[in-house]
């Protein structure tokens, strides 16, 4: 019993470790960040500075930084301006997903748009990519910036896919792999990669951190959209049902439509056609998810990708950032804030 406390106390600490490990850089990341976001528009200020006291793991940044250490690159701040950058994609795609879902809570506080509205969420979520690709631009290299506004291209195409869908309790599994790979797994994967630009590996060094960030950025998605129907844990931040009062539909609803008897998937079908789901429909849901183990099935899926991850940086030399990075596969899964 006392190792699998050890062990799971070990894939905890992972991401505080790599917090730990690059946290000078990590404090001028959210300065360099603060400085960007400044306004002379009193509502983009006050609009900004809301944003950035709701915090948020920083993992995007967190990658990037990592990523480069563990390459070897030690001059310079190339690593800091390009984490910021990656951030502020992030939080920019977050404003807007807030308008597309209306959302109305994020990291347990309310959402911008719900505070303010949505016409100026998405203009300030405007303003946040714009100051990435100053950012870009101002770093210089070419590869850098292919790979960022390729990467922030598919970001939004992810989101018309899921708008494509929304409602289908019967979406195949496959289409949900390409929202989310889009939408999330994207910018995982750039971020580990710039990590690779910005220190000169070679390619297969690159293409390794890419599929490692790509394989873990699934991994997050997955546990992310589980944590959702998850009733078991208290989730910080995350309020159980998020998603589904949403109308979203993730893994856990897709696999639970896959083994749901016909009456079942009809009233399913039901619930997710509504404008508005209750707190009945929750239980309902909550109470087949239960019945046919869907929690334990998505976590059995998410598994494959934390070890597509894990294995891909064996090209690299032993270090801690190595060791840190390979843990992290596991803490994606597990955590529970």
């Amino acid at each position: 019993m006392g190792t699998v406390i050890q062990l799971k106390n070990q894939i905890n600490n992972s991401y505080f470790q790599l917090k730990s490990s690059v946290e000078d850089k990590l404090l001028l990341v959210e300065e360099k960040i603060k400085s960007k976001l400044k306004s002379n528009v009193e509502l983009v200020q006050k609009m900004t500075e809301y944003h950035l006291d709701t915090g948020g793991k920083r993992l995007r940044a967190l990658l990037t930084l990592g990523s480069a250490k563990m390459c070897g690159y030690s001059k310079g701040t190339r690593d800091i301006n390009l984490a910021a950058c990656v951030e502020l994609i992030h939080s920019a795609t977050l404003m807007h997903d807030d308008v597309i879902d209306d959302g109305a809570i994020r990291r347990g506080k309310k959402t911008l748009n719900k505070i303010w509205d949505n016409h100026s969420s998405v203009l300030v979520g405007d303003y946040l990519l714009s100051r990435c690709f100053e950012m870009m631009v101002e770093d210089g290299n070419i590869e850098v910036l292919k790979l960022l506004s390729s990467t922030s291209s598919k970001i939004a195409q992810g989101e018309i896919l899921q708008l494509q869908h929304q409602g289908e309790v019967d979406m195949l599994e496959e289409t949900y792999l390409k929202i989310i790979s889009a939408k999330t797994a994207e910018l995982f994967a750039a971020a580990t990669k710039v990590g690779a630009i910005l220190s000169d590996m070679e390619n297969k060094e690159k293409e390794a951190l890419e599929f490692y960030g790509r394989n873990l950025g699934l991994t997050f998605q997955i546990a992310d959209d589980t944590l959702d129907y998850n009733s078991e844990l208290k989730i910080f931040g995350k309020k159980i049902g998020q998603d589904f009062y949403e109308g979203k539909i993730t893994l856990p609803i897709i696999l639970l439509f896959q083994k749901a008897r016909n009456q079942e998937k009809e009233i399913l079908k039901d619930i997710f056609s509504k404008n508005k789901r209750t707190e009945d429909n929750l239980n309902y849901t909550l109470t087949l998810i239960k019945k046919y183990n869907i929690i334990g099935t998505c976590y059995q899926k998410a598994q494959h990708y934390i070890n597509l991850a894990s294995n891909s940086l064996s090209v690299f030399n032993d270090c801690e950032e190595k060791y840190i990075l390979e843990n992290l596969t596991s803490f994606s899964l597990s955590r529970n804030f």
